[in-house]
């Protein structure tokens, strides 16, 4: 059985069209568009058997074929990036599971994937795993001054004790008053835009409706949730890497500062 990551991407984003080919330059000065960005984050991960990316449009895809990747149209009726995994899934046909890496992470380190397989793995139950990664005072207070400021920046997620999803939300929760030096832990962790889905999940996932809390916070983990379906929060440590997700223009120069930091190219 195989693992197979999918990066879905879409050019008409509400918040940032043409996000996908937006340009990002690294330490050495060479600037490299973020879906290719992803496409060579998930080549850095063990244990995938193949990287795709999925799309409806031909821009996109004319830019991923150019840099090497395989890519797989699909319609532009995917109202999100699970929905358009499912799609490929139909396309790919009998795999293990899908990885989806959202074409708007290019920081995200390849342990976190990794890990993640190996959660859902480990736990037959979930129909669906996710990354959480615990926040230091500086991210806090990142994604403090991103609401402040009304933009709609990382998201945060609250588990119970077995690491199954309570919630996750656009505002930063739990609630805390407390000043966090800038390398001190936090009780807020910062959701990472990364899945694992198991094929059955993927493929009840468009059918069923979407409620309430999908609809407010934009967020297309919470189906699962209200759906019923355990979601599994994966803790990954960021072992000295920077993560942040481009949700908006404003992240461009966040971005950019972190690659140059990181020595990345």
């Amino acid at each position: 059985m195989t693992v197979a990551c999918v990066i879905p991407a879409r050019y008409a984003s509400t918040r940032y069209p043409g996000k996908p080919l937006a340009m990002l330059t690294g330490a050495t000065g060479e600037s490299v568009s973020l879906i290719e960005r992803s496409w060579r984050a998930a080549q850095d991960v063990s244990g995938l058997d193949s990287v795709y990316v999925a799309t409806d449009d031909d821009r996109i895809a004319d830019a991923a074929r150019a840099f090497g990747a395989e890519v797989l149209m699909t319609s532009p009726d995917a109202r999100n990036g699970t929905e358009r995994c499912a799609e490929a899934l139909e396309i790919l046909g009998d795999v293990e599971m899908i990885v989806n890496l959202q074409g708007d992470a290019p920081l995200t380190p390849p342990w976190f994937l990794e890990k993640l397989v190996e959660g859902l793995r480990q736990d037959s139950q979930a129909a669906i795993a996710t990354p959480i990664l615990r926040c230091d005072g500086e991210t806090l207070a990142a994604l403090k001054a991103d609401r402040a400021a009304g933009r709609v920046g990382g998201t945060t997620a609250v588990a119970d004790s077995k690491m199954r999803a309570l919630y996750f939300s656009k505002e930063v929760v739990p609630f805390t008053s407390e000043t966090y030096d800038a390398e001190a832990p936090t009780p807020v962790f910062h959701h990472v835009g990364v899945y694992a889905y198991r094929p059955w999940a993927l493929r009840a996932y468009p059918h069923w409706p979407i409620g309430p809390l999908e609809t407010l916070e934009g967020l297309e983990q919470l189906r699962f949730l209200e759906a019923g379906h355990p979601v599994l929060c994966v803790e990954v440590e960021a072992r000295g890497a920077k993560f942040w997700e481009l949700n908006n223009p404003e992240d461009i120069p966040r971005i950019e500062a972190m690659l140059r930091e990181m020595g990345a190219p």
